[in-house]
């Protein structure tokens, strides 16, 4: 239990520091495009990322919470929130439906649902960027220009970023389950 515990958070740390060198190279390449400036462009590109880092991680929390748990009451939440990351909760049960409203534990990928996870994700980041490349330029059209360029491409990179991981957790998750069978 003490294994899956680390391992699980070791897995989230891993991905929040892979989203973060993601984003702190896309973010001193845009805003070096945009200003021409390298000084500029690496503050930018290490400020703004720390605070993108800190609003990725509560919005996957949040999209985490609607993609896994709605429906549920409080306790039976916590109970399943916490035995579906230690991954002790079985994959039959991860899919079974509940009675109530049709809640289930599958993880729902629809194309729509991975848009609007994007969507928020890019609403989220573009208000980020423009307080933090204001807060360093004091130049409001460069903050916008930084603003609305950075968070589309790095949407982009949020969306594989997110995919890559999906894929790697599924691997996971079926190696787990094949060793358990064997």
């Amino acid at each position: 239990m003490v294994r899956t515990l680390i391992s699980t958070a070791r897995r989230l740390a891993l991905k929040i520091a892979s989203y973060g060198a993601m984003h702190l190279v896309v973010a001193v390449l845009v805003a070096f495009a945009i200003t021409r400036d390298w000084r500029l462009a690496l503050a930018v590109g290490v400020v703004e990322p720390f605070f993108q880092t800190i609003a990725y991680s509560i919005h996957d929390r949040v999209w985490h919470r609607i993609e896994r748990r709605k429906m549920l009451s409080g306790l039976e939440e916590a109970s399943e929130a916490f035995t579906a990351r230690l991954q002790i909760m079985a994959p039959e049960e991860q899919t079974r439906a509940h009675g109530h409203h049709g809640h289930s534990h599958a993880l729902p990928r629809s194309f729509k649902q991975i848009a609007l996870k994007s969507v928020t994700y890019g609403a989220m980041h573009f208000v980020v960027a423009v307080t933090v490349a204001f807060a360093l330029t004091r130049d409001w059209r460069v903050a916008l220009a930084i603003g609305v360029i950075e968070p589309l491409v790095q949407t982009v990179f949020f969306t594989v970023h997110d995919r890559v991981w999906t894929r790697i957790e599924a691997r996971k998750a079926a190696k787990a389950a094949e060793m358990a069978s064997a």
